[in-house]
């Protein structure tokens, strides 16, 4: 078959565009939603599957997430520059793992695990009792290397240990562990050693995160009152599960002292953040939610006294695991939005509009 040099050149156009395409996702509608205002120039950082709890180095330059892809059946840790590029897997491929953080500096990652327990993936909790959240016994917490190498564990107690963040000046780690019995925080130093009880009421403390200062320490806690639901959360805790369905945001000192209560939406808060200026929370809850979908989650911010509550994110189906970059001028995200394919969640970044 004849053809021209003119049908050769729009060949090659053709292909070259097809696999430009393939290899760089178009975003071809907006990312921004009506009344988000906090927000500008949002992106999108990865594409399809699950990605999600997405938390900047102290430099400002790279994330770690946890994402579901590949050949993996459960989330695995990975890596990424803040524009999306050079993607790199960090765990080891065994078991599942969730909530990682950078240590100051960037040349250590610390992230939770249930390798110790089996390098196959555990099950699935089981919705037949409802929205319920697992927490595996298997769960221990490990340091490594930024890429992955010499993984060394830090916590050998029974039960869950996971849901570990670095204070800011890279002295302390708080997690939550179940290793008095019930799901409450603790801090200890960076190589594992002095740990201290920080929470001891019935219920959950978790998801946790220091303030910019290191000083103060925000979390989501759930403390049932009625003695039924006392009751039933205690025998889900001997199921490892829990009920995620109210949640409150609560900030104490660093040592545990002086705990208050912020937020008293009684729905499912959850994920805090302060700003940058430590006066403030960005948060994670399903308050905005209306006709029943308790599943819309939206950001929104509050001071750190409960004052002047503001909904951040007006998506309508999830946003959630804010984060701000150390210089302030960026926030990191999980959401729906924008999903290739229904229940997608993916990380996105945005300049931080005050």
């Amino acid at each position: 078959m004849l053809y021209s040099k003119g049908m050769k050149y729009s060949v090659l156009l053709f292909v070259f565009l097809l696999v430009f395409s393939v290899n760089f996702p178009a975003q071809t509608k907006s990312l921004q939603v009506d009344g988000e205002k906090h927000l500008a120039n949002i992106k999108q950082l990865t594409f399809g599957g699950e990605n999600a709890e997405a938390y900047f180095s102290s430099d400002s330059k790279r994330l770690i997430f946890q994402s579901k892809r590949d050949e993996h059946k459960c989330d695995q840790i990975y890596t990424m520059n803040v524009d999306g590029s050079n993607v790199k897997q960090v765990s080891d491929g065994e078991g599942r793992t969730t909530c990682s953080y950078f240590f100051k500096g960037g040349k250590k990652i610390l992230y939770a695990s249930t390798r110790g327990g089996s390098k196959d993936c555990p099950p699935n909790p089981d919705f037949s009792k409802g929205y319920v959240w697992a927490v595996y016994p298997d769960y221990d917490i490990y340091t490594a290397n930024a890429d992955g190498s010499n993984l060394k564990k830090l916590t050998d107690t029974p039960g869950y240990d996971a849901e570990a963040t670095i204070s800011p000046n890279g002295k302390k780690i708080v997690f939550t562990s179940e290793r008095d019995g019930d799901l409450e925080l603790y801090s200890m130093d960076t190589n594992g050693k002095n740990v201290k009880r920080l929470t001891h009421e019935p219920g959950y403390d978790g998801g946790a995160f220091f303030s910019p200062d290191s000083k103060m320490i925000v979390y989501r806690g759930s403390h049932p009152t009625d003695p039924k639901l006392i009751e039933r959360d205690k025998q889900y805790l001997k199921e490892h599960l829990i009920v995620p369905m109210v949640f409150e945001i609560w900030v104490m000192n660093a040592d545990g002292s002086n705990k208050r209560k912020v937020t008293d939406l009684g729905v499912a808060s959850f994920a805090p953040y302060f700003t940058p200026d430590g006066k403030r929370i960005i948060f994670c809850t399903n308050y905005f939610a209306t006709d029943g979908k308790k599943r819309n989650f939206d950001l929104a911010i509050i001071n750190i006294d409960g004052t002047g509550l503001e909904r951040v994110t007006f998506n309508d189906s999830f946003d959630g695991f804010p984060m701000f970059s150390p210089d302030g001028k960026k926030l990191v995200f999980g959401s729906n939005r924008n999903a290739a394919t229904p229940g997608d969640t993916n990380v996105f970044i945005a300049d931080w509009v005050e």
